[in-house]
This record gives structure tokens, C-alpha cells and sequence, in this order.
């Protein structure tokens, strides 16, 4: 069997909680020891087994007793996502996540999207928003479709009510 381990740091700004585990741990700094393990000769991933060990704090009451609790890696990650919002509602989350990334980034220019469009998309804002991007538009009696450029995207390859 392959096995690969890796330390990390894992940085919590509030306290937070993992399923399963009936402790609300505090927030600080939290060493990670993730092992991968691979059956010998197997080059599925879907057969691979990670292991993630998060080393505990020390109890006001025990100082001196270690304590390593194991998660599963989407447990970790699904505290650490919740961490990092502080606050912020999910998809503006997954916004900032999306417009950060430089490939996003390059097909919203290819498919004429620009960044207003698609925060006013994730805001839910209606047609109003629409007309104070394109005023000249709405001048002329062009009313563009609020997403038409990202409707289109997403339809793209798709047969029309024509064909």
C-alpha cells in the first residue's frame, strides 16, 4: 500500500463544530495530518482511503492530555467554508470564489459576461439592474434580456425550438 502524509495548518477565526463530534471546538490554529493511502498497484482514486487527524486543543481541566480527533476530509473542508464566510451568505461566498478564478474569468470575456451581470445574477436583482448597465439600450427601445449572455452560454450547443 502507497501512503503519503501531509502536515498542514488548519486556521479558524470562530469556534466550530464537525459532524459526529459532540464538542464545539474553540477557534485558533489547528495541526492537520492527512494521509493517503492507495492499494498497491490500484490507480482508481475512487479506491483510495485519506485519513485526516486534527490535533486537539488541550482541555482547561486535562492541560496535559493530547487529543486527536479523525474527520473525513469533506467534514474539514465543510468547517473550514464555514469559517471563511464570517458571515457572508454562501453563494456571495461561491461568487468571490468564482470571479477570483482566472479561467472563469476568460470565458465570461468570450461569452460577453461581465462581472456586474453576474453579481446582479447571484443578488437576485430583476430587470432594473439590467437597464442602468445598458441605459443607451433602453434609449433606443433595445430592453436586453436581464442574463441573455449567460443564457446563452448555457445554451449553447442546444437545439432551438426550430430545429
Amino acid at each position: 500500500m502507497n501512503e503519503a502524509v501531509r502536515k498542514s495548518i488548519a486556521v479558524f477565526a470562530r469556534p466550530f463544530n464537525v459532524p459526529g463530534f459532540g464538542e464545539t471546538l474553540p477557534a485558533g490554529e489547528y495541526d492537520i495530518e492527512t494521509e493517503l493511502c492507495s492499494p498497491p498497484n490500484s490507480m482508481q482514486p475512487e479506491t483510495w482511503k485519506a485519513s485526516v487527524a486534527v490535533k486537539l486543543h488541550p482541555r482547561e481541566f486535562h492541560p496535559g492530555l493530547a487529543r486527536t480527533l479523525t474527520v473525513s476530509l469533506a467534514d474539514l473542508d465543510d468547517a473550514l467554508a464555514k469559517d471563511k464566510l464570517t458571515g457572508k451568505e454562501l453563494a456571495e461566498f461561491f461568487l468571490e470564489e468564482m470571479l477570483s478564478d482566472s479561467m472563469v474569468r476568460l470565458v465570461m470575456e468570450a461569452d460577453g459576461v461581465s462581472e456586474a451581470q453576474l453579481r446582479n445574477l447571484y443578488s437576485g436583482g430583476g430587470a432594473s439592474q439590467a437597464h442602468k448597465e445598458a441605459p443607451d439600450a433602453a434609449i433606443a427601445g433595445e430592453l436586453p434580456t436581464e442574463n441573455s449572455p449567460i443564457q446563452a452560454a448555457e445554451n449553447e450547443g442546444m437545439p432551438t425550438q426550430g430545429e
